[in-house]
């Protein structure tokens, strides 16, 4: 027997030995989970599907769900809206300090009261939101169609940021594209595709409504994004959103100061008003620089909240629709 053979055979031996040991071991019972460990292996939280009305009211129109098609598109919305938190809570936040401002310019200009939900899903009712392909403001007008439509926009000044007067001129659009289509989901389609294109769909594809229409799918949600934003912030507990009145963003009280001539350095011009630049800015997005040349002697409308409405200790509560808080 060579050297390989002894030890293969001494190796083989051993092992047989040390297995031998190993069954003469007194066998242990597993140990009991305790109640603790327990818990974490018991199931997780249920996801529940947001629920899909039979029918949706919008600008005074009922509107079937009834049709596969609808009802699957408004599903895909409102799951999405109901399980994308930090967005849709901050709009209803931040629609108590904004609505009760827009609102009201919306009615005066006779555009139904739900085209409101369109600012709230074009920005989550920031007014100072500003998308990639640079859109501006809580209606998110482009620098171009803003000037169309009325609004300053350059270096110094951007109306596109002030919500007062980009929701006025975003009624003059809303009022353009209802006078060419007739409904308002085709109004709406046209806020997010542009008139051309949504005039020239309905002419090609023979139809009269944006919801019979095969677009880029972006605008194909865009509508049933409107219609969820409303079903959600008409009763947001029915969603899964939980608020108290603390919880909203109060309105602020403003002191309205004109201001006709240029403005060498709008911190020294804070400062004199008894404010930071800070506060001046973030209560005046439409400023957009540190001077206000203003050759054409224009008034522009300078808000300076009270100190009061700064203080949360202080300022009034108020709630815009009583559906959005919990008792």
């Amino acid at each position: 027997m060579n050297f390989y053979r002894k030890t293969f055979f001494a190796s083989a031996i051993a092992l047989s030995a040390f297995a031998f040991a190993l069954s003469s071991l007194p066998v242990q019972a597993e140990p009991r989970r305790s109640d603790e460990s327990k818990s974490h292996a018991s199931s997780p939280s249920p996801v529940v599907a947001p629920s899909v009305p039979e029918n949706v009211t919008f600008a005074g129109v009922k509107i079937s769900l009834d049709p596969v098609n609808m009802w699957e598109r408004l599903d895909r919305e409102l799951t999405a809206m109901s399980y994308t938190h930090t967005n849709t809570l901050l709009a209803i936040k931040r629609a108590n300090r904004y609505f009760p401002v827009i609102a009201p310019i919306l009615k005066k200009n006779n555009i139904p009261a739900d085209m409101v939900y369109l600012a709230a899903i074009e920005s989550t009712m920031n007014p100072k939101a500003i998308s990639g392909a640079k859109a501006g403001g809580l209606w998110q007008f482009m620098p171009a169609t803003a000037r169309e439509y009325g609004l300053e926009v350059n270096d110094n000044v951007d109306e596109r940021f002030d919500p007062e007067k980009s929701t006025e001129a975003a009624c003059r659009y809303l009022r353009n594209a209802y006078a060419k289509y007739g409904n308002w989901e085709s109004v709406a389609a046209s806020y997010n595709g542009g008139m051309g294109r949504i005039s020239g769909e309905l002419s090609s594809q023979q139809v009269s409504s944006a919801y019979n229409l095969y677009l880029a799918d972006e605008t194909m949600r865009y509508i049933f994004r409107l219609l969820a934003m409303k079903l959600i912030m008409e009763n947001p507990s029915d969603y899964g959103f939980v608020l108290t009145a603390d919880n909203l963003y109060q309105p602020l009280d403003y002191k309205i100061v004109e201001v006709s001539t240029p403005v060498e350095d709008w911190p020294t011009w804070a400062i004199a008003a008894g404010i930071d630049y800070l506060t001046l800015r973030e209560h005046n997005p439409w400023i957009r620089s540190k001077t206000l040349p203003n050759k054409t002697g224009k008034t522009y409308r300078v808000k300076i909240p009270t100190k009061d409405s700064l203080s949360r200790s202080s300022s009034k509560k108020s709630v815009y629709d009583p559906r959005w808080v919990v008792d």
